[in-house]
Formats: structure tokens, sequence, C-alpha cells
């Protein structure tokens, strides 16, 4: 069994095992009609129950050829340009690169005994990104698996800031649009959904400051601690950007931490024509990025950044075996110190070779292309009288509703919006996302991929108006 261990006598095996999966995969690329195969779970189930984990195959080819029938064959692209649906990017080559690299090396990023050159270059992209967001000379941050755990991590240094021991005190303020993960982490620091106060949102899906700075007299009033105010750039599902200035001065009025999700919208860190957009982000207590979804980088690369480093200390913990106290004397520089993780993946190593291959430039190009996409896609929308949009793009999303010429009740409106993602996602030929707005169904674009084409969304439009009106012409006739 020796003979797998990646060493100086396998690399050869290595060489030929990791070209051989690297060309199945480039063939899938080549090779796949649609985003999709259509697949269902009842079918491909047997395919995956078969195979007998206890009885190994012992070769690599071999293992390759069962991965094409339980997986590549059926695995949703991204890559593919009708794919249009969650906020999943085409990669770029030179963070594969990066991917492939990091995993052979297989670093662990929590000390530097076990990462040297990799804990050096995470710093240093950290401290690129602070610097793009203007966070200033004190700013530090961490990589992380996630949008989610960034979120997690920055109230976590919210709540410990506030020094308050009765939890029962401290509220969160956030948009009604604004991320799962915000009354997820709330549970979780122990305060309970309830101290998620949502704020409502304008007709462009922004939080109404209006209203945040009512709810924040309000809580000063009670009596309770206005803990954190989490504003959003590029929610969800609108891709609308909160206004950051306004919220960064109720934050300072009223002494609340202010976290920026900018999960989403971080790509315009990059962009050199809407950069704009992100204004009032560099006043921010803490930031999420996501580069998974807007610099085109392969799950799982996040980080979570803070204005002062000193407050990552709320998440230090000193173990003998690993970090001791007497490490910090001796100016060893541990990554672990800053996480909520302690093994954690060398993942800034693909943004690294991304920049260093293409630039900062080069990304922002690609995410300037899926805006500019977005834009052509709503006056689409907007033209086709099929079609209800709900609101003008700020970064690459858009939320619309087939509405037939027709009469139809609300609800049969809905059953045939679901039906034709449904549909459309049966059979392979795109792949959507879905949301309700004002309890209605919708269907969204998620617009990530510089390949699509106006021309491909109007291809998928007409798609979904034929599945839907198929299933309102049987459902209405019958009914």
């Amino acid at each position: 069994m020796r003979s797998h261990l990646l060493n100086d006598t396998t690399a050869e095996s290595y060489r030929r095992s990791v070209t051989e999966g690297v060309e199945r995969v480039a063939r899938k690329l080549t090779t796949a009609r649609g985003p999709f195969t259509g697949v269902t779970p009842a079918e491909l189930a047997p395919a995956v129950d078969a195979v007998d984990l206890d009885r190994p195959l012992g070769d690599a080819s071999a293992a390759l050829d069962e991965l094409e029938d339980v997986y590549l064959r059926d695995a949703v692209y991204f890559h593919h340009p009708r794919y249009l649906a969650h906020l999943n990017c085409p990669v770029v080559i030179p963070a594969v690169l990066g991917e492939a690299v990091l995993s052979a090396v297989n670093s662990s990023l929590d000390t530097w005994d076990q990462s040297a050159g990799g804990t050096l270059i995470e710093r240093k992209l950290i401290d690129w990104t602070t610097g793009r967001i203007g966070l200033g000379p004190l700013a530090d941050g961490v990589f992380t698996s996630g949008g989610t755990q960034s979120n997690l991590q920055a109230l976590l240094l919210a709540r410990e800031e506030t020094g308050t021991t009765d939890l029962t005190k401290l509220r969160i303020f956030s948009s009604e649009c604004s991320h799962f993960s915000v009354q997820k982490s709330a549970q979780l620091l122990g305060l309970g959904r309830d101290a998620v106060v949502s704020v409502p949102v304008d007709r462009n899906k922004r939080m109404q400051s209006v209203v945040l700075a009512a709810e924040l007299e309000a809580c000063r009033a009670e009596g309770l601690i206005p803990m954190a105010i989490v504003a959003t750039a590029g929610t969800t599902d609108f891709g609308s950007i909160d206004p950051l200035p306004e919220i960064a001065n109720l934050a300072a009025e009223y002494g609340a931490w202010m976290h920026v999700d900018a999960a989403y919208g971080c790509g315009l860190l990059a962009s050199r024509t809407r950069r704009g957009l992100l204004d009032g982000i560099e006043r921010a207590d803490s930031v999420t990025v996501d580069y998974h979804k807007s610099f085109f980088q392969p799950v799982s690369s996040s980080a979570v950044l803070v204005r002062d480093g000193a407050t990552l200390r709320h998440a230090t913990y000193h173990a003998d075996y690993l970090n001791p106290r007497r490490t910090l004397a001796e100016k060893i520089p541990n990554q672990v110190d800053k996480s909520l993780q302690t093994t954690r993946r060398f993942d800034a190593l693909k943004l690294w070779m991304t920049l260093r291959v293409m630039g900062a430039d080069g990304i922002g190009e690609l995410f300037d292309e899926v805006c500019a996409l977005a834009r052509e896609g709503f006056e689409l929308l907007a033209a086709d009288p099929r079609y209800d949009v709900v609101v003008e793009p700020q970064l690459s999303t858009l939320v619309y509703r087939y509405v037939p010429g027709t009469a139809a009740s609300p609800e049969d409106v809905d059953r045939a919006n679901l039906h034709a993602r449904k549909a459309l996602f049966a059979s392979g030929e795109a792949v959507v996302a879905g949301t309700e707005v004002d309890g209605r169904q919708y269907l969204k674009f998620t617009l990530l991929n510089p390949e699509t084409t106006a021309a491909d969304i109007a291809a998928v439009l007409d798609l979904i108006a034929g599945h839907a009106e198929q299933y309102l012409g049987e459902n209405l006739v019958h009914a």
C-alpha cells in the first residue's frame, strides 16, 4: 500500500494519475452539451449505492472509469454559458493550477512550522485585500471556508467588543435581504435569532437607512445594545448594495460595529469602472469577501478582514502543542491565532497564482463583463411582455417572473414558474435559480460567466416561457 503514498519514489505514478484525471475532466468540459444531464436522484442513486467501498479497485484508471458513472457524467458544470443559477462561477486556469499544487504539497495554514511560505503568502494577500478596501494600516484578517464562516467570525468579534456579559441585550441590524448566515450566526453565538432586527428595504432592495436610524434609536431607548449593523454589498437574491456611507454614519453615531458582507460584491474591488459602488466600505470594522464568487476562484476561497487586527484576539486560543504563548515573543507568525479553524487548507495559493498570472485588472474585467451582461439581460426582460423583472441590477443578478398573456390566478402563475424551472433543469438545457418576492415565486439569473451572451439569455427566456405556457395550457384547460 505504500506505493499509493505521494513521495519521492512515487512521483512518476503521481504524474500519470493526475494527468489522466485532468484529461478526463478536459474531455468533459469540451463535450458537455449543456450544464446538466437532467439525471434525477432516483436514477443516479443506484449507481452510487452499488459501489462497495470495502472492495477497492486498486487502479486509478478503473476508479476514474467508475467516477465517470457516479459523478463526472452528471455533474453540474458551472463553466457552461447556460448555467445561470446560483453564485457559482467558472474558474480561471491559474487558480486551478494553484489548487493542484496546494493539494499535493498539503500545507496546513495553522502554524508556521506546517506552512512557512504559505503563511507569508496568505498574509500578503490579506494585506493586498485590506489595501483595496481601504481599511488602514492596522488592518488584518484570515482566509476562511466561505461567507458563512466569515460572517460568524465577524459577529463573534463584534459581540466580544461590546464587553457585555448580558447577551440578551445585544441586537444585530441587517436588511430583510441579507444572507441567512446573519440569523444563523446569532443563534450560534448564543444571542438567539430574535436578536436580529430585520430592516426593510426600498424598491431597489437596499436597506432603508431612515428605518435603520429609527430602529437604532428604539434600541437605545429600550436600554438594549446595538452590537452590530450588517450591510450587504451584493445581496444573494438581487445583487443589491446597501447605502454604505449612510450606514457607516449611523454605526459611528450609535457605537455599533459595522460589518459589510461583500461575499458577492467583492469583485468590484478589482474593477476599474465600478469600484465606486463600494464607496463607504473603507469605514467598516469588518468585511467578508468570497473570492470563489466574483474573483473566479475554485471553492473554497474566502476571507474575513478587520479594520483593527487586535480584535482578532477574540478568536485566539493558545495550545501548548501548537501555538504556545512563547511563540508571540519569538514573533512566529501563526495564522491559527486569528482563525476559528485549526487545520486549514492553503486556499490563498489559488488567488496568489491568479494575481501573478492575470493581475487584478484581469479579474476586474471579467466581473465587469458579467455586470454589463446583466444590464443587457435587464433590457431584454423589461421589453418582453412575458416577464416582470423586479429591479435594475447593480451587480449581475436578475430576478423576474413569467406572466401569462391569458387570465390566470397568482397561484397558477406561481406554479407555472416553479414548473418551468424544474422542467428546464430536467431537460439539462439550462439551469436557473428561484426565490420568493412578496410571497410570490420568481426566477433568477445569477450571471457570473463572461462566456454567456445576451443570445443565451434570450434563448433561456424562450425555453422558460415554453415550459410555463405548456403547464398553464394543460392545467387551466382541465381546471
